[in-house]
Parts: C-alpha cells; sequence; structure tokens
C-alpha cells in the first residue's frame, strides 16, 4: 500500500492545519462564542510531538504546514516550533493564521525562524465594530501587526474577513479599496454554521456572489487574479497551497481579493488538507464529525502513517451545510467549536 497520502476521490492531500492551542483572547461570535479561553479537554501536542508528527506526514508527501487556534500566539515561543518545522525534510512552507492582536512584537522572530505564510483575521475597520464581533478586541492592534508584517519581510499577507448580513456586510467597499491602496489578499469568507447552537445562523449568511454585485456597482473593473499560494505552472490540485478562493484584482489594484464559498459553491473536490485538533485528533474533514485519535501513535511511524490513511479512508467527498433537496447526510455534523479544530 502507498503511504502518499491520496484518497479514494484521487485527492491529493499535501497539507496540514495543526492547531496548537484551543485557548483565545478573542470570543467572536462564529468561532469562540463565550470565550473559552482554556483548552476544554486535554493538553495540547509539545512541541515535540508536532515534530514528530510533521516528520511522518513529510514521508507521506506533505509539503506546507499551517498553524492555527484558538489563537497560536498564545502559544509561547511560537517560532520555536516555525524552526524546527521549517527543518524537516520535505516542508517547504510553514504558515501562520491569527487574529493578530499579539502578533506585532512576535512577527519579525516568526519570519526569522521561517515562517512563510500569514493570514490576520479581521472582520470589521471600525472600532465599535470590530470589539463587538470580537468580544472587546482592539482593531488598532491589528493594523498595527499588518504594517509590522510588511516591514518584516512578508511579500504575500492575506487578511481573512467573515461576511455576515446586517452585521458587516456594509464595510464591503472599505475592504476592496484596501487592495487598492496596499499589496493585501483580503479574502471574503461566508458565514459557516459550525458546532454550536445555529438558530438565526441563516438569517446572517449572505452568499458572496452579492460582492461581485457591488463591484460591478461601484464600477470597478475586474480582472482575474493569480491564486497566491501557486509559484509554478502545476495544476491547481497539485499545488501546497492551492486554497479555495477565486480570485479577483480591480484595476490597477496593489492588492487582490478572495472569494471563499465553503456555503454556496463547496471546493470539496480539490482539498488537499487534514486537520489536527490541539489534543491530538486527526479530522478529514472540516464539517463532519468523524475524527481518529493519533497522539498515542505518535512516535510510532508505521501506526502513525496507517491511521493517517484511514482517516482520509473516512473523508467524505464533501460536507453539506445546508439543506439540499435530495441528499440527506450520512455522517453527523462536528459538535466541536471552530476555535477547538483550527479552522
Amino acid at each position: 500500500m502507498s503511504d502518499i497520502l491520496v484518497d479514494h476521490f484521487g485527492r491529493l492531500h499535501n497539507y496540514v492545519r495543526i492547531s496548537v492551542t484551543e485557548r483565545c483572547n478573542l470570543g467572536c461570535q462564529y468561532c469562540n462564542p463565550g470565550r473559552v479561553e482554556k483548552a476544554v479537554e486535554g493538553n495540547p501536542l509539545t512541541f515535540d510531538e508536532i515534530e514528530r508528527m510533521v516528520r511522518v506526514l513529510a514521508e507521506m508527501g506533505v509539503t506546507k504546514v499551517r498553524l492555527t487556534g484558538g489563537e497560536p500566539l498564545m502559544r509561547p515561543n511560537l517560532e520555536e516550533l516555525v524552526a524546527r518545522l521549517r527543518a524537516i525534510s520535505g516542508i517547504e512552507r510553514v504558515g501562520l493564521t491569527t487574529n493578530g492582536l499579539l502578533l506585532a512584537p512576535k512577527v519579525q522572530k516568526l519570519r526569522d525562524a521561517g515562517l512563510t505564510d500569514l493570514n490576520v483575521s479581521l472582520d470589521s475597520l471600525i472600532p465599535e465594530r470590530y470589539s463587538r464581533i470580537t468580544g472587546g478586541g482592539d482593531v488598532s492592534k491589528v493594523l498595527h501587526a499588518l504594517a509590522a508584517g510588511f516591514k518584516a519581510g512578508f511579500e504575500v499577507l492575506k487578511l481573512n474577513m467573515v461576511l455576515m448580513k446586517g452585521v458587516n456586510d456594509d464595510e464591503i467597499e472599505s475592504f476592496l479599496q484596501l487592495t487598492q491602496k496596499y499589496p493585501l489578499h483580503v479574502r471574503f469568507i461566508e458565514y459557516m454554521p459550525m458546532g454550536h447552537d445555529i438558530n438565526g445562523w441563516e438569517a446572517g449568511y449572505m452568499p458572496l456572489d452579492r460582492i461581485l454585485e457591488r463591484c460591478a456597482k461601484a464600477g470597478f473593473s475586474l480582472e482575474a487574479g493569480p491564486d497566491p499560494g501557486r509559484t509554478t505552472d502545476e495544476p491547481a490540485e497539485k499545488a501546497a497551497d492551492s486554497g479555495p478562493a477565486r480570485y479577483f484584482r480591480i484595476q490597477g489594484a496593489a492588492g487582490q481579493f478572495g472569494l471563499i464559498h465553503p456555503v454556496s459553491q463547496h471546493f470539496c473536490n480539490s482539498c488537499n488538507r487534514l486537520r489536527i485538533t490541539a489534543n491530538g485528533h486527526v479530522k478529514p474533514c472540516l464539517f463532519w464529525n468523524e475524527e481518529l485519535y493519533i497522539r498515542p501513535y505518535i512516535g510510532q511511524s508505521e501506526l502513525l502513517k496507517q491511521l493517517f490513511l484511514r482517516a482520509l479512508e473516512a473523508k467524505p467527498g464533501q460536507h453539506i451545510m445546508m439543506d439540499q433537496p435530495g441528499i440527506k447526510p450520512s455522517l453527523k455534523a462536528t459538535m466541536r467549536l471552530m476555535s477547538q479544530i483550527g479552522g
């Protein structure tokens, strides 16, 4: 049996997202409602455990790792883990997704340690609104962190904005204008029903096609933008960071924007990632509840490889986030919060 991570739908998995902590310093309504600041169960994987696990994954064809949370920068000395992962043969890129509040004083150390990709979550540019959405966050710290990221030498900075109808959809034009002025990759993400009481979720849901409508109304001339994760001519499904976003650029803009449609236009047929929770479970799919506990097998390379292959065997063809006529899900939706999965 081949150890390469290809599932029975033919999808090559060369990307792993690893949550390094469930703790977060914010309480965003779609990710960490109620502001869960302590791990829900167990202790997070140690740096040694993560390094040993990634060495096995690299042998199975993984080339990119993304560190997530919770808020990953709440894990002390994260730059040490970045350096250890970049030193693994076969690992070409190590990324970080953060809310940015703790980033500015640490970003140069992370860059020096070998961090290649930086994603910052930002759902509003209005201070009072940002504080309300996040449960007390300070947007000025995030904007300062973005400037520090450019100063540290990151050529590509991605800004993730979860679009919520009636909450922040009146800021679409403001985020688009950021791409005109700065070399940012703003990514609009549909609001997803995840792991908690979703009553009323549809009231906040807004399909991203509305953004293209806003562009047309504003008179923006759009052109297709390149995927910032692809640096070669290889097909998207083979790229190390082939992501779910469709990119566009306003003509003459310094940056571009992407649309990520997990609800209205699922991108499961090109999924190339596995997710590892902070306490050592592998989740084949973000949305479904199925997961395998791998922590006891870290350090036993062959057994760990077999568990990863079993996880791929359990990976479904797609997620179903909305009721679809004629489709009855055979799996249960995850009960984990987004902050417990790592996104």
